[in-house]
């Protein structure tokens, strides 16, 4: 069966807790009014979904079709904003306070139950193989086109396997890995909002992206982590193919493809985080920063 924005939001919520949920405390994580929660559980309930505060062994049955099926991570560039240090270790891999960057997001997919993980690789491609030590379950995909072409090369590399998937760009810092979660609605970008940004941002209208741009003005910056339904991940795959061999395709980005180039095919939801969830490190400067053992 189907289920409703909100009562998908009431179920995630109910498998994230061992005990009973009451409506206060689910009025209280959702922002949903009380009535409307009242309503959702009566139906919920009805349907054999929910009982007593707790989801039912129905309700985690008819999720299954919102569980993400795999994470796919893009790491197959230079990581030119790093350097010096990039010129012998991909930016993934650089140590934040003795960590790889990577094993944050890497550990948060592990947490969610997401086990089934590829790294696209293209730049000094063998160090990637370090990772296997903690992570034996991590699949590589070789991108022998990274150093001619933009990350639209390394999405057209994994682009079967994008249905029911999450899409990581790998030099991402994240500080909230519940950020990563086991199940999901709906085809999503991550993003908070900012009032004034530089960087890429998107523009939302009811909870739906449609703008995707660089710089603007109350928007959401964005953050390069991203889900993709069954459906849309399939379109995709097509779509990523016919970007790639349009005049200019290979210096595109390849999230451009759904919301720029295909945008009519995709209707791509905002999910809204923190500022501070996730660090994007785009500068050796900023490293120091938050990591003074690189003040030397």
């Amino acid at each position: 069966m189907d289920l409703t924005k909100k009562q998908f939001d009431i179920l995630e919520i109910l498998t994230e807790e061992s005990g009973p949920v009451t409506q206060r405390q689910l009025e209280e994580r959702t922002g949903y009014s009380l009535g409307s929660i009242n309503k959702i559980v009566k139906d919920l309930t009805e349907q054999n979904l929910v009982a007593d505060g707790r989801i039912t062994a129905n309700g985690l049955k008819v999720l299954e079709k919102y569980r993400v099926k795999r994470a796919v991570f893009i790491a197959a560039g230079f990581g030119t904003r790093l350097v010096p240090l990039t010129f012998n270790t991909p930016k993934p891999l650089v140590r934040v306070h003795g960590q790889r960057i990577i094993d944050g997001l890497l550990d948060a997919c592990l947490a969610a139950g997401i086990d089934e993980i590829y790294i696209v690789r293209g730049y000094l491609a063998e160090q990637f193989d370090q990772l296997l030590y903690k992570y034996p379950m991590l699949k590589f995909i070789e991108n022998p086109a990274y150093n001619e072409a933009n990350n639209i090369s390394s999405a057209l590399c994994a682009r079967y396997l994008l249905q029911g998937a999450y899409v990581f760009e790998a030099d991402l810092l994240i500080h909230n890995p519940k950020l990563v979660k086991k199940y999901q609605y709906q085809t999503n970008y991550l993003g908070f909002f900012k009032d004034r940004t530089d960087d890429w941002c998107f523009e939302v209208k009811d909870g739906i992206i449609i703008e995707h741009k660089v710089g603007g003005l109350n928007c959401y910056q964005e953050f390069g982590i991203s889900y993709w339904s069954p459906a849309d991940g399939a379109r995709l795959a097509e779509d990523i193919e016919k970007a790639y061999e349009m005049p200019g395709g290979k210096e595109l980005y390849w999230d451009q493809v759904a919301t720029q180039i295909f945008k009519d095919h995709y209707k791509i939801a905002l999910r809204e985080c923190r500022e501070e969830d996730i660090i994007e490190i785009d500068s050796y400067k900023e490293l120091k920063a938050i990591d003074p053992t690189y003040n030397v």
